[in-house]
């Protein structure tokens, strides 16, 4: 399947950051499909949006559903913004929340980027970022995976940036809220910037302060 270069998929389209980039890509002409755990409904900006179910608390099948979709779309553009967002401490929590956290956190976007991009490498072009975020010791898995994922995508960087293709992650350096400086639209901003910018001035990690 060829890549579509004017096709974003969004992995974890919630009502926040994830709409607020496949919305930022959508005023460019972007078709749009969005992926989450539960059925989306488009809305707005959004309304002629494809939409996938896809769990990535189940990695199996969240492989299965990606590569049926790789199959059919292959999108020039991947954004991965699943996580579990979810209060804890390192030394209290469970092996189960923890294997769970890993599997949503990093090991989603692993495989997602074993899906799509071996056809950005054959095109030669193509755009793959995920959302990170600094440590914080009330959310101790979500600081480890987001840790863990920041590690992941600079080493997709290394091997894909010959290849033509952009892999990069967005650390966003504070809490996520409409109306502050961590709007999520004003942060959707960095991600359409990230995937606009020359082949020269691409990094492995781009810091969002507000």
């Amino acid at each position: 399947m060829a890549v579509d270069p004017r096709r974003v998929l969004v992995i974890g389209a919630g009502p926040g950051l994830g709409t607020a980039v496949a919305r930022r890509f959508a005023r460019e002409g972007f078709a749009v499909t969005l992926a989450a755990r539960h059925p989306a409904v488009p809305a707005g900006e959004l309304h002629g949006a494809d939409t996938v179910v896809a769990d990535a608390a189940e990695p199996h099948a969240f492989r299965a559903v990606l590569t049926e979709l790789a199959e059919s779309t292959a999108p020039g553009v991947v954004v991965y913004n699943a996580a579990v967002i979810t209060t804890d401490n390192i030394l209290g929590a469970g092996t189960d929340h923890l294997l769970h956290a890993y599997a949503v956190d990093v090991l989603g976007a692993v495989i997602a980027a074993q899906v799509f991009t071996p056809a950005m490498r054959r095109a030669r072009s193509g755009t793959f970022l995920a959302t990170g975020g600094n440590p914080d010791p009330s959310h101790a898995s979500l600081s480890l995976g987001k840790a863990a994922l920041r590690a992941a995508v600079a080493l997709m960087h290394d091997e894909l940036k010959a290849d033509g293709v952009h892999a990069g992650s967005v650390t966003v350096g504070g809490t996520i809220t409409p109306g502050t400086p961590f709007d999520p639209d004003r942060i959707a901003e960095t991600y359409w910037e990230l995937h606009t910018q020359p082949a020269d001035a691409w990094a492995a990690e781009t810091y969002f302060e507000g």
